[in-house]
Formats: C-alpha cells, structure tokens, sequence
C-alpha cells in the first residue's frame, strides 16, 4: 500500500520526544494502529510511554512488553501495546488476538512492526524511529489509508500550533 501522507520530525534530545509523543496521542482515535519500527535502543517504549500519555494513561503504567508481549492500559480510549520481537510467526502474533485488539475500540501501539506487517490493516500509521544522538531521534511518519491520513494531518496542524 502506498503512502498517503508523511512526515519526518527531528526530536534533537527526550523532551522533543516526549512533546512529539504526547501531541501524537492527542490526535489518536479508537480503531488506530500505529506500526512502530527501529533499532534497539531506538526508542519505541519511550515513544509509545509519551503517547500514551496523550491517550490520558499515567506515564509511569506504560512499561516495554517485550517479556508479556502486551500491556493493556486505559486512557480516553483502551490503549493495547504489543512487542513482536520475540514472536517466532504470524501464527503467535494472531493466537494474541491480535485481530480483536487491532478492530476493537482502542488504540494498538505494534513494537516491531516489521515482523507482523502482513498482519496489519491496511489503513494505519507507520513510524520509523532512527537514532541520530545519544538523546537525538527522526521520526519518519507515514500514513497508510484514510484514518491514518486525517491523523497526521492533525498532527500536523497541532506542530504548526504549538510552533
């Protein structure tokens, strides 16, 4: 699926991170799946903790799932946040229920996106997270469908506010 809209964002140390994060989780709506992908360390947890933040859950619940590969937490809406990384196939990712979670009236956060791809609706947001610094980050941002497309134009307009 081609992209519909994007955009890249340059976080130079954790404070931008979390600001990007939290007016992220402003914008988000129930039914959105955000496909988190980077390298380790790259900050994914810490993106998804500020995120949260902005779906109203208290920063200090959002933990890696990487052990559980999910955490549930309530905020404005159900925020569901997976960590594929240890999953051997598609088969674990969907014995999760994965499906139920992705449709239902939430928010999935997907650490390790690339390892489920073919797993995901087709309409979400695909977040590529670079180290550029010891603290310093891009944030590559791209909306794949029409829901995913009114988020990052939202998102953008709240950038272009906040400025």
């Amino acid at each position: 699926m081609t992209s519909l809209d994007s955009l890249s964002v340059e976080c130079h140390d954790e404070s931008e991170t979390h600001r990007l994060g939290m007016f992220l989780g402003k914008c988000l709506q129930p039914r959105t799946v955000v496909a988190l992908s980077g390298n380790l360390g790259a900050g994914k947890t810490r993106f998804v903790r500020a995120a949260a933040e902005g779906l109203e859950v208290s920063s200090q619940t959002v933990n890696s799932p990487t052990f559980v590969l999910i955490h549930e937490y309530l905020g404005r809406v159900p925020v569901y946040h997976f960590d594929t990384y240890r999953l051997k196939d598609l088969d674990e990712f969907h014995e999760l229920g994965a499906d139920e979670y992705m449709h239902g009236d939430g928010v999935c956060f997907i650490e390790w996106a690339e390892r489920v791809i073919d797993a995901l609706p087709q309409d979400r947001l695909e977040i590529q997270i670079n180290a550029i610094g010891e603290t310093a980050r891009t944030f590559n941002i791209r909306a794949l469908g029409p829901r995913a497309a009114n988020i990052l134009k939202t998102l953008k307009t709240e950038l272009l506010t906040d400025s």
